[in-house]
């Protein structure tokens, strides 16, 4: 008789208490099956989730969540968390309209003490609770679990010094995914558990230490090494230590057994801040996430069994790519060129450059603050360098946009992926503010491809241009189709372009949504309505004289673009305002993001409850022109 599973037994994390260890190992292994046919389905983040699956069968049995805060960085990771947390079922509807969230979010459940979705802030998170605790508030443990690659953040750094200053007793799970391992650490770690068992923390280092001075030559350097290469401290005190923090590791994240023993034992003694290195495999347990290059981290919809994935049928190149191969171009003609990126490299398209000119491409980690500000001295130095960032991340360098770019005047080049809405990522990813918080900015040039061939031009535009920094936007996905030029050529700045030329109405958009424009105004021609489509190009400085064209011949101008309130539509209007051209009679509407954060779906979905499709342009021509929609059949006069 096929004994019952035991995940079917689990409705909560309570559940767990009563599971020896060997059935909590268990537990983990159909775990990991639940999740990747779970995601088979759905698609998203599968390496880093099948990663964390033991870490986090051991985290819910040995804490008592959610009165113990357990805070997932990022969240790329939390699918198992999920599962175990009561929304088994709900996974159906992962990353789907109406469905529960890729990342932990606070409204989703009590399981998820902080939402997450950008990198760096679990550390900080989790010292916050565990100063309410001190100051009387219901929280017990504190538990953030940060990747390797989001703890080379400062801000995890400054969270850390913090921590050690403070004092707090709090837990850091560093989920090393990165890092071999020989086998001799993996007995270390195994001695270290027993003397975690036995004394307190404060012994780990000294322990370690003696252990490792009993160990033949290689051995040794080896054990030394695995230590070395994440505390950055070949003598003395551990980086860790030397902030505050009892260090406890390496450890096999994967070993149950190991796992359980150090963090009962961790919770059993700890006064202050710990933190317990685990390595772990990213994509653990899927033989195709293992064997990829990037561990299956984002994934289409795949067959569990071989892991193939679902291809969607392309019409266009993607706008990421066509970025990627324009500057790969430019920086062949010019080797001033150069590039950075904050661990993104074929997120946003620099890999293709980096294949020819791999010294001229920078990754430095997920440090946007850091990118921004060697861009700016690059610029001050003469290099041509072009700051590769997505929208949402971007906000996290805004200080070093302002000070050390603008105020300078520096020539640095933004190139801004992800503009608008991103689809299953949701209200963490979408691009919506870069408008408003760049073109705010003295000196700043600010442009908006309308479609990828415009895109070419304005990659030749930004590293033509000297005179100050300059950024364009583009969306995720693909283009309209349009034919590509050879090279991209210079654009005027300051200059936008009508594409269709009307007399009863007129849309200015701003952006890759000139699609949707010229859409609505294929609907509104059939209902007799003529509607001039201009595409502006730039937000600043502004083409004033096309603005004003449009008002002057025709009773109705709506802006249009894909970033939230404040941004390109405002601008239009301080113009009119300072201009008089609001005082002609026409009507104006701003059509922008409204003013909340729009969960998750498909980019159509998340357009259509952001009101900003063509139906929806067009029905706001037809109020500014005072019209209603006729009944079938008629024309509207």
């Amino acid at each position: 008789m096929t004994p019952t599973p035991l995940l079917d037994r689990v409705a909560g994390p309570a559940d767990l208490k009563g599971m020896g260890d060997g059935d909590l190992a268990r537990l983990a292994h159909e775990l990991r099956r639940e999740v990747i046919n779970t995601v088979s389905r759905t698609g998203g983040h599968l390496g880093s989730s099948l990663g964390v699956v033991e870490l986090t069968v051991a985290i819910h049995a040995v804490f008592d969540t959610p009165r113990d805060k357990l805070i997932w960085d990022v969240g790329h990771q939390c699918y198992p968390h999920k599962i175990l947390t009561g929304r088994r079922e709900a996974m159906a509807t992962l990353r789907q309209g109406g469905g529960i969230s890729g990342f932990t979010k606070r409204s989703e459940s009590e399981y998820d003490p902080f939402g997450a979705a950008h990198s760096s802030t679990s550390i900080s998170a989790a010292l916050g609770y565990a100063i309410g605790r001190e100051m009387g508030m219901p929280v017990g443990d504190t538990i953030a679990v940060i990747g390797d690659g989001a703890i080379t953040a400062g801000m995890a750094y400054e969270a850390m010094n913090h921590a050690g200053h403070t004092g707090s007793r709090m837990f850091v799970i560093l989920n090393d995914n990165d890092m071999s391992i020989a086998p001799p650490v993996g007995a270390l770690s195994k001695y270290l558990n027993e003397i975690a068992a036995k004394g307190p923390l404060a012994l780990f280092k000294a322990a370690a230490e003696e252990f490792e001075s009993h160990l033949p030559g290689p051995m040794r350097d080896g054990a030394r090494r695995a230590r070395q290469l994440v505390t950055g401290m070949p003598g003395g005190g551990t980086l860790f230590e030397e902030l505050g923090f009892s260090y406890v590791g390496p450890i096999d994240g994967h070993d149950m057994g190991q796992v359980l023993a150090t963090l009962r034992a961790a919770r059993a003694r700890a006064t202050g801040p710990v933190l317990i290195h685990a390595v772990t495999v990213k994509g653990k347990g899927f033989a195709p996430a293992e064997s990829s290059a990037d561990k299956y981290h984002g994934v289409s919809k795949f067959d569990p069994l071989t892991g193939e994935q679902a291809k969607a049928k392309s019409n266009a190149p993607a706008y990421t790519s066509v970025f990627g191969n324009a500057l790969t171009d430019e920086a062949a003609r010019d080797p001033r060129v150069v590039a950075i990126t904050a661990a993104m490299p074929s997120g946003t398209g620099l890999d293709i450059m980096a294949r020819r000119f791999a010294s001229r491409v920078f990754d430095v980690g997920i440090a946007e603050q850091h990118a921004v500000t060697m861009a700016a001295a690059m610029a001050a130095s003469g290099l041509k360098p072009v700051c590769a960032i997505y929208s949402t991340f971007l906000q996290r360098g805004y200080d070093q946009i302002v000070h050390d770019v603008a105020l300078q005047g520096l020539p640095v080049r933004f190139a801004i992926d992800r503009a608008g809405l991103v689809g299953q990522d949701g209200a963490t990813h979408a691009g919506a503010f870069d408008i408003g918080f760049l073109a705010n900015l003295p000196g700043f040039t600010v442009m908006a491809a309308g479609d990828e061939a415009d895109l070419v031009h304005m990659v030749a535009t930004a590293i033509a241009h000297d005179e100050g920094p300059i950024a364009f936007r583009y969306p995720r996905g693909e283009g309209m189709g349009v034919d590509l030029p050879t090279r991209g050529v210079p654009l005027e700045i300051g200059k936008g372009r009508v594409l269709r030329e009307g007399t009863g109405a007129a849309i200015l958009s701003y952006g890759a949504h000139l699609a949707e424009a010229l859409a609505a105004a294929e609907l509104l021609e059939a209902e007799g309505i003529s509607v001039t489509v201009a595409d502006a190009r730039f937000a600043k400085p502004l083409d004033c004289a096309l603005v004003d064209r449009l008002v002057e011949h025709h009773p109705a101008l709506v802006t249009l673009e894909t970033g939230a309130t404040g941004g390109f539509g405002a601008l239009v209007l301080h113009h009119l305002a300072n201009s008089g051209g609001l005082e002609r009679g026409r009507a104006i509407r701003t059509m922008t993001l409204p003013d909340r954060f729009i969960d998750q779906g498909s980019p159509a979905q998340m357009y259509e409850w952001a009101g900003l499709t063509a139906k929806d342009i067009a029905a706001t021509v037809r109020q500014a022109l005072g019209r209603v929609v006729a009944k079938p059949g008629l024309r509207v006069v």
